[in-house]
């Protein structure tokens, strides 16, 4: 089996795990997918997607994890909002001393 097939499979497999509402385990992962747990661990890249999945899901799929996530994203935005007024202010200031007689 070529490798980003194996790949494919487990990102599905724990996407299935996570929409079921069921935790992302190494074994579950493996049962879903019908392969050995030890074939999981022995490639990085398959423990990190586990992983990576088990976090996500550990950390989405809760009331208190969205409204994190989505606190910070707002923070984020607000953030980026203030640095785009800056920049407006500055840009304004800047074409005042072009247009100004003298500049």
């Amino acid at each position: 089996m070529r490798k980003p097939d194996l790949v494919s499979r487990l990102e599905q497999a724990c996407i299935e795990l996570l929409e079921a509402g069921q935790p992302v385990t190494f074994p579950a992962v493996a049962q879903r997918m019908q392969i050995g747990v030890a074939t999981i661990y022995r490639r990085a890249e398959l423990r990190a997607l586990v992983e990576e999945h088990r976090a996500r899901g550990r950390d989405a799929l809760t009331m208190t994890g969205l409204a994190i996530q989505l606190d910070q994203l707002r923070r984020g935005v607000d953030a980026i909002a203030e640095k785009v007024r800056r920049h407006e202010e500055s840009i304004r200031r800047l074409e005042g001393r072009r247009h100004a007689p003298g500049g």
